[in-house]
């Protein structure tokens, strides 16, 4: 019995989600009124207070499903030998998803709140985190990965959410490329720092590297990381 009424609950909360996400590509945020999400879903409003606790857990759970939708598209894309143009690529798919999805995408980063990122969120911002991650491997990467990720992710949001801001025919995509170009000579070496050594660069390459040894004990190797991310920042 406890099992049924379970996936009858998960059943609910799946077609409410659904609902309102095509209610929000339709008609934009303001078509989310709790009387059309039940009528779209088939269900009473008090089920989606019931599942949902009030509208922003709702709009949560809507920005939650945009970012597990986003996520899997990117998680198709296989590596190159190229980190940085695997870059390229993720920041093109987040572009392309905010230009197909721009009410779902102003729900997912138009509207931060501090320590409230879904899981879906923070999902994202380590998948990102991969690519820059190959980056450092490579000794390509000029700065600390948590810096060069939160540049990437600003930067990346931020153009989409001010090209979603103008009418399609005054959108200048060159705008995005040229933001992405900034952000990529901002944070990476156009060559291996082996070949440029640096302080700061060889501290960065190595400390991504670090994981793969295992002549260090634990201890050691926590020391290692805090001196090298010292030397990067």
């Amino acid at each position: 019995m406890q099992s049924e009424h379970s996936a009858a609950a998960d059943s609910n909360r799946d077609r409410i989600i659904a609902a309102a996400a095509r209610l929000l590509a339709e008609g934009g945020r303001e078509a989310l009124s709790t009387r059309a999400v039940s009528a779209a879903a088939g269900v009473q409003a008090p089920t989606i207070y019931r599942i949902f606790g009030d509208k922003q857990g709702l709009l949560d759970a809507v920005a939650a499903h945009g970012f597990a939708a986003h996520l899997e598209a990117k998680s198709h894309v296989r590596p190159s030998g190229d980190p940085v143009e695997d870059l390229r690529a993720g920041w093109a798919l987040n572009m392309e998803f905010a230009l197909a999805n721009p009410a779902l995408y102003c729900l997912m980063y138009g509207e931060p709140r501090p320590g409230a990122a879904s899981p879906a969120a923070e999902a994202a911002f380590e998948h990102l985190g991969s690519y820059v991650h190959r980056i450092a491997e490579a000794g390509r990467l000029r700065v600390t990965e948590e810096r060069a990720a939160r540049l990437i992710h600003a930067a990346g949001s931020g153009t989409a959410l001010a090209l979603i801001a103008l009418p399609e025919e005054q959108r200048d995509l060159t705008v995005s490329e040229m933001a992405r170009e900034a952000v990529i000579a901002a944070v990476t070496t156009a060559a291996p720092v082996e070949a440029a050594p640096g302080p700061a660069g060889a501290a960065v390459a190595l400390r991504a590297v670090l994981p793969q040894t295992s002549a260090l004990s634990a201890g050691e190797r926590g020391l290692m990381e805090e001196w090298l991310d010292r030397i990067a920042r």
